[in-house]
This record gives structure tokens, C-alpha cells and sequence, in this order.
């Protein structure tokens, strides 16, 4: 199902992400993160609806997020697993877009509480994820393959 959505600066849609976006997708992946995802990683998530695109006037992809819900407990706990922008569109609110939109899609995926890891030093994600209500709930440490610890957010949908 492919769903569009328009961004705050009315220059990107978000849709579901189909096949002929994982080149861009990975691309913006490997300009953004010093451990990228490998493009099969993106490929396990197509056709999932909590793996969005932002896709811009040129039908190029500013960004990406890559979200799920799995039974926990009882509850449905939604987990955004990777989210990054073209270091192009960053400060535009394409990061913003895609991230309400991907709780959305876990809302209507009946999802209780959303959770995310973010790197200890990557503030400008912890400040984004901080104006969504996402609020920190533990440390894990050398959490990533460089030995930085990550900072587990959470936030309750409803």
C-alpha cells in the first residue's frame, strides 16, 4: 500500500518505500552513519509499512525511516530501528515528517509505546526525538561497534 503524506516544507511526500528507492536509500545510509546498514538489511523491510521515503519535486529520496511493531509483553512495542536525511535536506523538517509519520503507521499497527536507540553523542537526533515526547529511559553501554554507548528513548502513543 503506497501512502502519501506531505512534509512541513511542502517539498518532500512520504510513501511507503518501494524497490526503486533502496539505491538512494542506501546511499543516504552510507553518507550518514559510520556503521551503515547494508543495502540487503533494507531489502528484509520492503514492502513493510514502517519503512517510509521522503521523496522530493525530482523524485529523488531525502530520507528514510525504517520502523516495526512486535508483540511485547502483552502490548504492542513500535521500535524505529534506523531514520537518516540527505546531509542535503537536513534542517528542512524532512526528519520531522518521517518521523511523524512513523508513528502514525505504528499507531494504526496498534503499537502502545515507541522506542529508539540513538548514539550518546549524536545530539541534533536526542533534540528531534526530545520534540516528539520521546524521553530517555536507560544507557546501553558499547552499544555500537566503536564502543559509543546508546541512549534507549521511549514514548507512549495514545
Amino acid at each position: 500500500m503506497t501512502t502519501f503524506a506531505p512534509a512541513t516544507d511542502d517539498s518532500v511526500s512520504i510513501r511507503t518505500a518501494e524497490r526503486a528507492d533502496l539505491l538512494g536509500v542506501v546511499r543516504i545510509e552510507n553518507a550518514s552513519f559510520s556503521q551503515p546498514w547494508p543495502y540487503d538489511a533494507f531489502d528484509t523491510f520492503m514492502g513493510e509499512p514502517g519503512f517510509l521515503v521522503a521523496i522530493d519535486d525530482a523524485d529523488r529520496v531525502a530520507g528514510y525511516v525504517v520502523s516495526d511493531v512486535t508483540p511485547n509483553h502483552g502490548r504492542n512495542l513500535g521500535h524505529v530501528k534506523d531514520i537518516a536525511v540527505h546531509p542535503d535536506r537536513r534542517g528542512e523538517g524532512v526528519g520531522s515528517a518521517l518521523l511523524s509519520q512513523s508513528l502514525a503507521v505504528m499507531a494504526t499497527n496498534e503499537a502502545t509505546t515507541v522506542k529508539l536507540e540513538v548514539r550518546d553523542s549524536n545530539d541534533g537526533a536526542k533534540r528531534l526525538y526530545r520534540s516528539f515526547d520521546f524521553e530517555p529511559l536507560r544507557r546501553i553501554p558499547r552499544y555500537y561497534d566503536d564502543g559509543e554507548d546508546a541512549i534507549v528513548m521511549i514514548r507512549e502513543l495514545g
